[in-house]
């Protein structure tokens, strides 16, 4: 008899650097497929952690085999008292993004730290995982992988954005589903906001307070990746190479470069729109918790912007990673090459057992 229920978790890591946001779900294939969201939680980085992420770029590959290990074992430790604090039993998976460090899907390279086959020891479970590296190898670009999410659960939707570390669009398009990467946000944002002692700006009040630099903006939005046509997708050597050269060399104040950024976010996003009033925009990411950068978008559109409960605005793409591993334990297609630009359709993954 074929199985149509999952019990997974799903755990993700983005490239803000706020966390390890990690959700318990139950999958439902017995007519359309239909989730649960049964616990979830974000487990913030410590100082020590955030510093060693925040220079993992840099590191030679044998420092950086090293802390894939540490990472690993690390992120066995958040998941074993994850699964303890909510008392969670009969699971078939943990479906685990790891935490990106490198991303040159040109040059062939993508790397996600905590994807090692000791994690499934580690926890006991089986972990499906490194979703990105299969597509890559087939020409994508490993990126966006949550489309897949947003066709299978949330097609009621003409366009999900979601605000994270970067901004990503995906919406269908001649009957196929479309996807990229927009610009940064809160790659950015927080970058800032933590040379003054804050976590990110709340509500974004301290960019509502700022004063535009035009000239800024009008060199961030004349970036060339933004002409590029999809699929595309952006990682932290962009905005290393691209945005902070640029922002620095304006010697703003803080509050000054949160508003332009935060504007510039809003400009780019709003090019993406069809501007019908018909189209509902599904908006998560903790980017939907800044009213700033929400009040910038919404007049820029005449779409209507949808935010959803708390728990699915900070738990969708942990989410969506239970749907692409429970996929892949089907043997079915998680990833579109029409969003990648793979040259096909495919399920990817790693399926490692204890």
């Amino acid at each position: 008899m074929e199985k149509l229920t999952y019990r997974l978790i799903g755990v993700m890591s983005g490239t803000s650097l706020d966390g390890i946001d990690l959700v318990f779900t139950e999958i439902d294939f017995k007519d359309s497929i239909s989730y649960s969201i049964l616990a979830s939680e974000t487990i913030s980085y410590n100082k020590e952690w955030r510093e060693k992420l925040e220079k993992a770029i840099d590191l030679p590959s044998e420092e950086l085999t090293e802390l894939d290990n540490e990472y690993s074992i690390f992120l066995s430790e958040v998941i074993n008292d994850f699964i303890q604090k909510h008392d969670i039993d009969l699971l078939d998976a943990v479906c685990s993004h790891g935490h990106t460090v490198k991303h040159r899907p040109k040059q062939g390279v993508t790397f996600q730290i905590g994807n090692r086959p000791k994690l499934a020891k580690l926890v006991n479970v089986p972990v499906v995982c490194d979703f990105r590296v299969q597509d890559v190898e087939l020409g994508g670009q490993g990126a966006p992988l949550v489309p897949i999410g947003d066709r299978l659960l949330f097609g009621d939707f003409k366009y999900c954005i979601n605000l994270g570390g970067f901004a990503n669009i995906s919406l269908e398009k001649s009957d196929q589903r479309i996807a990229y990467d927009i610009c940064p946000v809160n790659t950015v944002l927080n970058f800032y906001t933590r040379k003054i002692g804050k976590e990110y700006d709340e509500d974004g009040e301290m960019a509502r307070s700022g004063k535009l630099d035009r000239e800024l903006l009008n060199q961030l939005n004349a970036l060339r990746f933004y002409k590029k046509e999809a699929p595309k997708s952006l990682g932290i050597e962009w905005v290393n190479k691209e945005i902070f050269p640029l922002i620095e060399s304006k010697s703003l104040e803080i509050r000054d470069i949160l508003k332009t950024f935060t504007i510039h976010v809003a400009d780019q996003i709003a090019a993406c729109l069809d501007n019908a009033p018909a189209s509902k925009i599904l908006v998560t990411g903790g980017g939907s918790f800044n009213g700033y950068l929400i009040e910038e978008l919404q007049s820029r559109t005449k779409c209507e912007l949808v935010i959803p409960e708390k728990e699915l605005v900070d738990f969708k793409e942990a989410l969506v990673f239970t749907l692409l591993g429970v996929l892949k334990l089907r043997k079915e297609i998680n990833v579109l090459s029409s969003v990648t630009g793979a040259r096909m359709d495919h399920s990817s993954g790693r399926v490692y057992e204890p």
